[in-house]
């Protein structure tokens, strides 16, 4: 599951009207690339990196990072240029020329979508209640010796989804009839303020002098305006209430799994054998489908590779990239298969960095998954993971997809991150973020980072590991950019042991103790662009670079087929 705005902590804002965040510092746009000495933020040090590599006079080469998510907007300005093209795919044409099995993915592929692309899945609900429900009646009154070996993790993943669902403590999601009064509160507040400020858009700017006549409206701007301080004075209404429903949508599911199955969106419009792993045909081209959905997606994409020095919203971290889209993250729960071939796909088609900012508590096909990152992690393929979002140790709670394998080996190729802020912005530890000794390798900047969102030329602050992920993804792009003949394995070494490591306690993000980094992840460190350049270029590689063959240009041919249409 993606998560945008809503972290643990500010949801106390939606229910408790007289609880409002404390302001914070501001920090300037692209805060995350700076650096601590010269500009006195605790930034990865991207433009000394970019320095020292003037010196070297080097060429780069691109590199193919696979983004898979919720979809990307393929027409920002800032994006347009640096998307991948398949290059033996013919455009439009409505046939598959390169024979991989996906008919015109020319930028990627859409796994939530029906094959003649006039529908797609942009909702979904969450895992527990899906495994709770499909397997009840295979399970319900058996103990766990009357379970044959082989379905144990199936057996045991499915009592933790009834205790969660059939929890009676404080913790257990709200009930609906609460939620549904909650979201009554926002729409009237909403229509309040619309009304008395004569607009049917308005922004958190234009809440700072508003005097509110009525509880609901009062409510309203008091929780905007605290999300404003994480997102900006710039932030709209409607992108409030769209996130907002968004929540309240995701528990009215939780709530109404209690007492019956969840419905399934994705039947119906993908149309295929999910038991089978090897129905892996299904979807369409349209990576981009709405707005709403492509925000995480736009977001990510915009951190990793948006085009550097144009003049245009913000810069990269990797200057030389070709974004990869493949959507099979939703609004809800990804679904195991689709992630597990959005990685085969990512492999299959060059990509060398796969980021993946999403993540669940329950993994059902976890095989399915585990094969396909022995898969990219056989093929050299670096795997960046968000940590997630629930200021959790996961070293002891679950956060899928993992980096240990039901058969108990682990991939070499992988980093999981945690999100790191800055001391003029509530910490050198996002509060939000999950962290664990054992389990999260590296912090990076995840607090308040502004990227391209959907909209053509229009960017806006976002938070969460799924930013700091695509920081660690674009350096490690960066890296391999500049110094191509580095296996994923070294790159992925050379981040880790040229890490930031503060000299100042932090805060835990679970108990707000003070610790030191180095008990919240592997490293104790938050990744440093300008260290891993300079440890890269010194660096012997594994194995001789081969310079990929040039991309043959892709001739118009005559359409035989209509292509999944692309939504503005």
């Amino acid at each position: 599951m993606k998560k945008l705005l809503l972290t643990p902590g500010f949801v106390w804002l939606l229910l408790l009207p007289s609880f409002f965040a404390a302001a914070q510092d501001a920090v300037p746009q692209g805060w995350h690339v700076r650096d601590l000495k010269t500009e006195g933020y605790y930034g990865i040090s991207l433009n000394k990196a970019y320095e020292f590599l003037k010196q070297k006079k080097l060429k780069s080469v691109p590199v193919i990072v696979a983004v898979i998510d919720s979809g990307i907007d393929t027409l920002h300005e800032d994006l347009k240029s640096v998307l991948w093209q398949n290059p033996k795919e013919l455009p439009g044409n409505g046939i598959d020329d390169d024979k991989n099995g996906y008919i015109d993915d020319l930028h990627g592929w859409n796994f939530l979508g029906s094959n003649d692309g006039k529908a797609n899945v942009e909702k979904e609900t969450f895992e527990a209640g899906r495994v709770y429900w499909s397997l009840k009646n295979k399970y319900e009154g058996l103990t766990a010796s009357e379970v044959p070996p082989q379905e144990r993790f199936e057996y045991d993943t499915w009592q933790r989804a009834r205790a969660e669902l059939t929890k009676t403590d404080d913790s257990q999601p709200m009930r609906s009839d609460d939620i549904l009064m909650q979201m009554e509160v926002f729409r009237r507040g909403d229509q309040t303020i619309r009304k008395d400020l004569k607009k049917e858009v308005y922004t958190c700017k234009d809440l700072a002098g508003y005097k509110a006549n009525s509880p609901f409206a009062d409510h309203i701007r008091t929780v905007m305006l605290a999300m404003g301080e994480e997102e900006g004075e710039t932030l709209t209404n409607t992108a409030f209430l769209e996130e907002i429903n968004k929540y309240f949508s995701g528990e009215l599911d939780k709530a109404q799994s209690k007492t019956e199955p969840p419905k399934d969106y994705r039947k119906g419009v993908v149309n295929d054998n999910y038991k089978d792993i090897n129905d892996k045909f299904y979807g369409n081209n349209n990576i981009y489908v709405t707005n709403e959905g492509a925000v995480h997606g736009t977001h990510v994409a915009g951190i990793i590779g948006a085009v550097r020095n144009n003049g245009l919203g913000i810069d990269g971290i990797s200057d030389n990239v070709r974004i990869m889209s493949i959507r099979a993250v939703p609004d809800g729960d990804e679904y195991d298969k689709d992630i597990a071939l959005a990685i085969r796909y990512a492999v299959d088609n060059g990509a060398r960095v796969i980021n993946m900012s999403f993540g669940k508590s329950y993994s059902p096909q976890k095989q399915w998954v585990d094969d396909a990152v022995k898969y990219a992690d056989r093929k050299g393929v670096l795997m960046v993971h968000a940590a997630g979002n629930d200021a959790k140790n996961v070293d002891t709670t679950f956060n899928f997809p993992s980096p240990s394998y039901l058969d108990g080996g682990k991939p070499v190729n992988w980093i999981t991150v945690g999100a790191s802020g800055d001391e003029k912005a509530g910490g050198l530890t996002a509060s939000f973020s999950n962290y664990g000794k054992k389990s999260v390798d590296v912090f990076a900047p995840g607090v308040k980072i502004y990227s391209t969102v959907p909209g053509g030329n229009t960017y806006r602050n976002l938070q969460g590991t799924s930013m700091a992920s695509p920081v660690v993804a674009g350096l490690a792009a960066f890296i391999m950019s500049y110094y191509p003949a580095l296996t994923a394995t070294q790159v992925k070494n050379i981040i880790e042991k040229t890490v930031s490591k503060p000299t100042q306690k932090v805060e835990n993000p679970g108990n707000k103790e003070l610790v030191s980094l180095s008990d919240l992840c592997v490293t104790g460190g938050i990744v440093n662009a300008y260290e891993a350049i300079k440890l890269a270029s010194i660096t012997k590689p594994l194995q001789p670079f081969v310079a990929p063959a040039k991309k043959p240009v892709a001739k118009k041919a005559p359409s035989k087929a209509k292509p999944a249409p692309k939504k503005k």
